[in-house]
C-alpha cells in the first residue's frame, strides 16, 4: 500500500471516527480535566463542609478510629467498613469508606486527634464522585464502562490517524503555525492539527490506559502475557477455630517490620475470612500519592503472606502500575497535571475545529452539485 492510499485510509478513519465519537470523547475530556486536581479539590471540600483539624502533638492510632467508626454504625448492618485513608497531612482526618449492600459507598471523617467523628457523606453524591461516574461510565453502569472503555480504543486510533495526516511532516514550522489572519477556513484547519499535534502523546496515553481499565479482564493477562511475567496468586488467610483476627496494631507493627521506611498510607479489611489483610504503603523513593507497595497479612496469626515492594516489581506490574501516572498526569508533578487539564479539553477543541472543516466540505460539495445540475439544466435548454 502507497502512502497516498495509507493518508487516502487515514483520513476516511480519522474524519467519521471523530464524527461518530466526538460527543462523548468530549465530556470523558471536559470531565477528566475536572479530575486532575481530585485530591486537591476534595481535601479542600471536606475542610470546608466538616471543618478545619488543628494539629496536636500526637494522633490517635488507626486502630482507634476504626474502633469510633464501627462502634457509630454497629447497628447499621446493611454497612461494611472495606477501607480506611490514614491522614495523609498534620491536618487532615481518617477516612473511613464503607460499602452498602446495593453498592453505595459511604465515607466517614474521623478527626485523629479527638477521634471526633467530623461528618458522613455519601460518595456517589458528592461533585468529584458525579464526575468520576461520568468520566467512567457516563452514568450508564455497566453498558456505559463498555461505552467508554470502545471510545477510549477509537481515540488512540484516532490520535495514530491524526498523526499520520499531521502536514508538519513535510515543513515542521507549518505544522505548528496558525494564521489567524487568514481565511476563516485556513485558521480552523490550523487550530485543529496544532491542538492534536501538541495533544495527540497524552490522548494516547490516556486513551490506552483507559480503555485497559475499562476492560480489565481483558487486558491485564494480554499485559502479563506479552511481559511474560506470572500474575501472583491472591495471599489467603487460615482461619484459626475458636480464634479471633489478629489486633490491628499488631498486624501495623509486623507491616512496617517488613517494609522499613514505608509509610502505610491505607488499610483494606478482608471481605471473607479466608481473605488477607492489605496494608498499602509507600516508600519515600515511590512517586505515586498513595504508593505501590503493599504488605499482605494472615489477619488470624499476622504471619507476612506476601511483600510487594514497589521499586522491586514485576515487569508486568510495573507496566500495570504506570497507567496511573499516565492517565492523571502525574508523571511530572504539577506541571504534567496542568498540562493534563489542556489535554482534557482538547477532544472539545478538535471536536469544533473537526466539525467545522466538515461543514465546509458539506457547502462546498453542495454547490459544486448545484452548479452541475443548473449547468445540465442550460445545457438542456
Amino acid at each position: 500500500m502507497n502512502s497516498k492510499k495509507i493518508r487516502d485510509l487515514a483520513f476516511t478513519l480519522h474524519r467519521y471516527l471523530g464524527l461518530t465519537v466526538g460527543l462523548v470523547l468530549v465530556i470523558v475530556g471536559l470531565t477528566g480535566s475536572l479530575l486532575v486536581f481530585e485530591q486537591d479539590f476534595d481535601h479542600f471540600a471536606i475542610a470546608q463542609q466538616y471543618g478545619h483539624i488543628t494539629p496536636q502533638k500526637e494522633q490517635l492510632s488507626a486502630e482507634s478510629a476504626i474502633d469510633t467508626i464501627q462502634a457509630r454504625y454497629a447497628a447499621r448492618t446493611d454497612l461494611k467498613l472495606f477501607r480506611i485513608y490514614l491522614p495523609d497531612t498534620s491536618d487532615t482526618p481518617y477516612i473511613g469508606q464503607l460499602a452498602s449492600t446495593d453498592g453505595q459507598r459511604t465515607e466517614v471523617f474521623v478527626n485523629p486527634y479527638t477521634g471526633k467523628i467530623m461528618g458522613q457523606r455519601l460518595w456517589d453524591q458528592t461533585l468529584i464522585g458525579i464526575m468520576l461516574n461520568l468520566h467512567y461510565t457516563l452514568m450508564a453502569g455497566q453498558t456505559g464502562i463498555i461505552i467508554v472503555g470502545i471510545t477510549a480504543l477509537l481515540m488512540c486510533i484516532l490520535s495514530i490517524t491524526g498523526l499520520v495526516l499531521w502536514p508538519g511532516w513535510r515543513r515542521l514550522i507549518a505544522g505548528f503555525k496558525i494564521k489567524f489572519d487568514a481565511h476563516p477556513k485556513r485558521a480552523n484547519f490550523d487550530i485543529h492539527k496544532v491542538a492534536g499535534i501538541i495533544t495527540v502523546v497524552f490522548l494516547l496515553f490516556t486513551g490506552f490506559t483507559g480503555f485497559c481499565w475499562n476492560f480489565y479482564d481483558l487486558t491485564e493477562p494480554i499485559i502479563y502475557a506479552v511481559t511474560f511475567t506470572s500474575k501472583l496468586s491472591e495471599p489467603v488467610s487460615k482461619p484459626i477455630p475458636g480464634q479471633s483476627t489478629l489486633k490491628l496494631t499488631q498486624q501495623l507493627k509486623i507491616a512496617n517490620a517488613a517494609l522499613p521506611n514505608a509509610v502505610i498510607k491505607s488499610i483494606y479489611f478482608p471481605e471473607r475470612p479466608e481473605n488477607a489483610l492489605q496494608i498499602r504503603m509507600k516508600l519515600p523513593q515511590e512517586n505515586i500519592e498513595y504508593g505501590n507497595s503493599n504488605v499482605y497479612l494472615d489477619q488470624y496469626s499476622g504471619k507476612v503472606l506476601r511483600v510487594d515492594n514497589g521499586l522491586k516489581l514485576s515487569l508486568g506490574d510495573r507496566v500495570l502500575n504506570s497507567f496511573v501516572p499516565l492517565h492523571y498526569g502525574t508523571f511530572w508533578g504539577l506541571p504534567s497535571r496542568i498540562l493534563y487539564v489542556f489535554v482534557g479539553v482538547a477532544p472539545l477543541i478538535l471536536f469544533i475545529t473537526s466539525f467545522v472543516m466538515w461543514r465546509y466540505r458539506y457547502q462546498a460539495k453542495t454547490k459544486k452539485r448545484d452548479r452541475s445540475i443548473e449547468l445540465s439544466n442550460l445545457r438542456r435548454n
